[in-house]
């Protein structure tokens, strides 16, 4: 889709069109398979590095169409949020050292955008989930200005007719509302491509499915969205749900997600997953295609099929049956998209050389798959990765086994196999097998990010804390330290960066409030539980209407008969408030001047927190 203006398909007759034009890029792509024109060798590899901008205090910042600019490179393109971009790398033969080439490559390129980078106050870095993103960065604000993007982003929202309602339940919870589909430039992924023979398509493509539970677990590196500890792999639940193009009803909806690991195994041909995504999935793009593909092989030409390929590129499984076309020759390739960025380039490799391992060494026993294992039990796998990543246990074979035993004793021997047959050097397979084994008897990214984001909350507030762990990630990343070598944060490790503070640095979100009919008996015993001095009091659309402080109520200690008075005949209604990104100075200046120890600090007149002398002072 990124090589093509796109437009959303509002109109019968160019509906009717485009239809027409997939049609005949099916049936192009049929021919192509039944007369051999599909390349069954050499196998090639391929990847794409997606990776997130940050300013010098590592939060978000929008440079990425000038560091494009300035790059000039066609290997790098735009992804829908302005603090990302992508980097595809050349397609590499497998065999032999292709993969530290390979490395090497994605260090070359990335070292030049770190060099443009700089000119722009930004540095790059590589992670699942960037721990600093804000709900102010899922705005449509924030996405970037290419055509395509809000074509995508207003043909989805007119097939909800709603906002997307995300809940994702990790060891804290998020719930919210958005207004867009910016909620998938949360993720950033490496992505990872195997050429594979179109005679033996099918069963590859269900042995891959059946290994992506094992092979995600020990890749998880995005625990952390907005400040809370969510999934293992949160960017598996944050893209099913900001892509989904289904409407939440009362009704029990059977239809599967755009983005979807997939409900059955694959038994029939290649063209017939394209025609079940057509099926399933009506077209919301379209574009000017002026080349009839079945005519182009008459001419002995080999098609791009870019119809096809657009429909494609709007259904997004997360192991995805990809078609491609250059120098007169036609592929097929599996593209693994559930692999996170990061945490280092070093293990980002690792990470393709036990999927690409694995993928060619397919035992005798898992071959023809699809009728030896029960699909929910390949899927379930899936999804306890993605929450729990290697504390999780899988159904394998016929039992039950946890990730790490399956990958150290079974897995990773196959792997190593696999890398063999296909004359991989043995430096690259120790060098890169090494840095699975080692991560599995250490800590994953995701381990090292919740037992690191833990102990830094113990002295710093949420923001505070995700700037630090998100400077160490950066350091670590510099030195391509594989995370196995990362060291634990401990809570007195301060930073080697000066933070601009604002008050969202120091506020606190743990608050109680009171509605303005509770009793003012209710409001003194809860102050007295909890040690608390000010009270905010909302009313029934959760808006912040005033406030009591202790000496507001102290009064009323021993006045019993006026401790049945309510609320809002005591309170303080001529409020000073702040903002979360008000400069901290600023807030503590109005605080002075008014001579107050207390700042509530609104969004949209809605209570998010409050500011007050103690927490000024932590």
């Amino acid at each position: 889709m990124g090589n093509l203006e796109v437009l959303v398909l509002e109109k019968k007759k160019d509906r009717a069109k485009y239809v027409h034009q997939l049609i005949n890029d099916l049936e192009a792509l049929e021919y192509m398979i039944r007369n051999g024109l599909i390349e069954k060798e050499p196998v090639r590899i391929g990847a794409e590095q997606e990776f997130c901008l940050v300013n010098n205090s590592f939060l978000p910042v929008n440079t990425s169409m000038g560091i494009l600019e300035g790059l000039n490179d066609n290997h790098f393109t735009t992804e829908i949020g302005k603090f990302n971009l992508e980097l595809n790398l050349d397609p590499l033969e497998l065999g032999g050292d292709c993969f530290s080439r390979l490395h090497k490559d994605v260090v070359t390129f990335l070292d030049k955008a770190k060099e443009i980078a700089k000119k722009h106050q930004s540095r790059i870095l590589l992670t699942g989930i960037l721990p600093t993103l804000r709900l102010r960065h899922i705005s449509e604000e924030y996405m970037t200005p290419k055509k395509r993007y809000f074509a995508l982003n207003e043909a989805i929202k007119r097939s909800r007719q709603q906002d997307f309602r995300i809940h994702i339940k990790g060891v804290d919870e998020l719930n919210l509302l958005n207004d867009s589909v910016m909620l998938e430039a949360c993720n950033t992924s490496f992505q990872m491509h195997l050429q594979i023979n179109p005679d033996e398509f099918i069963d590859k493509y269900n042995w891959a499915q059946a290994i992506a539970g094992p092979v995600l677990s020990a890749c998880v590196n995005s625990p952390i969205l907005f400040g809370k500890e969510l999934w293992s792999e949160t960017r598996i639940a944050v893209f099913n749900q900001s892509t989904d193009t289904r409407a939440n009803s009362f009704v029990l909806n059977e239809k599967q997600a755009r983005v979807s690991f997939g409900s059955h195994w694959e038994t029939k041909g290649i063209s017939d997953i394209f025609k079940d995504n057509i099926s399933r999935f009506r077209s919301l793009l379209t574009s000017d295609f002026e080349v009839d593909s079945m005519r182009q092989l008459a001419d002995n030409k080999i098609p791009h099929l870019k119809a096809l390929n657009l429909h494609n590129g709007t259904v997004y499984r997360w192991n995805r049956v990809c078609y491609g076309a250059a120098g007169n020759k036609a592929h097929v390739r599996i593209e693994c998209r559930y692999i996170p960025a990061g945490p280092s380039v070093a293990d980002e490799i690792a990470n393709m050389v036990f999927w690409v391992g694995l993928m060619q060494g397919q035992p005798e026993e898992f071959k023809d798959i699809a009728n030896k294992e029960d699909f929910k039990n390949v899927r379930a796998n899936f999804y306890k990765a993605g929450r729990t990543g290697l504390d999780s246990i899988f159904t394998w074979n016929d039992r039950q086994i946890s990730a790490k035993d399956l990958i150290l004793h079974e897995l990773l021997p196959i792997s190593r196999r696999g890398l063999k047959n296909s004359e991989i050097s043995e430096a690259n397979i120790d060098l890169y097998l090494g840095i699975i084994e080692k991560r599995l008897k250490s800590w994953n990214g995701a381990e090292w990010m919740v037992k690191s984001y833990r102990n830094l909350q113990h002295k710093k507030k949420p923001l505070e804390a995700v700037q630090v762990l998100t400077a160490y990630i950066y350091e670590n990343q510099e030195k391509d330290l594989p995370v196995h070598n990362w060291q634990i944060l401990q809570p007195e490790l301060q930073t080697h960066f000066h933070i601009q503070r604002i008050v969202k640095h120091n506020m606190n979100t743990n608050i109680y409030t009171v509605d303005e009919k509770d009793s003012l008996e209710l409001v003194i015993n809860m102050m007295q539980w909890n040690n608390i001095h000010h009270m905010p009091v909302i009313n029934s659309k959760k808006m912040l209407v005033g406030l009591l402080s202790w000496k507001d109520v102290e009064k009323f200690i021993k006045d019993t008969g006026s401790r049945h008075q309510c609320v809002k005949q005591v309170m303080k209604k001529d409020l000073i408030t702040t903002t979360q990104d008000k400069p901290l100075e600023e807030a503590i200046e109005l605080m002075k001047i008014n001579e107050i120890g207390c700042l509530p600090v609104i969004n949209k007149n809605k209570l998010i927190g409050i500011l007050t002398r103690n927490d000024i002072h932590t």
